[in-house]
């Protein structure tokens, strides 16, 4: 079986209809030295843009527009994603509850915010807690104050008062009626 038939390209056929795709991904510990992958597949240059934003880099997917020359795809904020994957595995390492799924779904700093809410509620929990143990102990030194102030009383009031003890009773002197 023979080839399909294909025309050839004329030689000075200057048409700008390729397709290409260019990823820079920088990161902040150095600028000066960017990744550049350029790529012809839509499909590996997400690829490729995803595996730099999972490494911290802060990624430009840029296409190539014909007579407009290079213009941005889109871009992925690195740096912003591994943040957020690390305050999430944070929130869950510290014990707090995972953001819900109504909680601010559009915003890129969704865990983020959230691990800072939980720490801001942590944080008032511990002066709540720190403040009723001290009021529980206020109380505790109240109690015994009483206890032992009550204690006192009542062995007082148990006594008879020194004037009925026989220790101390006068004897009684007896006297004429002149003498009064």
């Amino acid at each position: 079986m023979s080839a399909p038939y294909r025309r050839r390209r004329r030689a000075d056929d200057r048409t700008q209809n390729r397709r290409e795709f260019l990823v820079t991904g920088s990161w902040d510990n150095n600028p000066d030295r960017p990744a550049r992958i350029p790529t012809r597949d839509p499909k590996e240059a997400r690829r490729v843009a995803r595996s730099l934003a999972a490494k911290a880099a802060y990624v430009i997917v840029e296409e190539f527009a014909a007579r407009r020359g290079w213009e941005t795809a889109y871009e992925i904020d690195g740096p912003a994603l591994v943040a957020e994957a690390t305050a999430a595995a944070n929130t869950l390492a510290a014990g707090w509850p995972p953001a819900p799924a109504g909680y601010r779904p559009d915003a890129d700093d969704r865990q983020r915010s959230w691990q800072a809410e939980q720490a801001v509620a942590e944080n008032l929990r511990a002066e709540a807690r720190a403040r009723a143990e001290a009021l529980a102990a206020e109380q505790a030194t109240r109690r015994r104050r009483i206890a032992a102030e009550l204690a006192r009383t009542s062995r007082q009031l148990m006594t008879a008062p020194p004037e009925a003890r026989p220790d101390y009773r006068r004897n009684a002197r007896h006297m004429t009626g002149a003498q009064r």
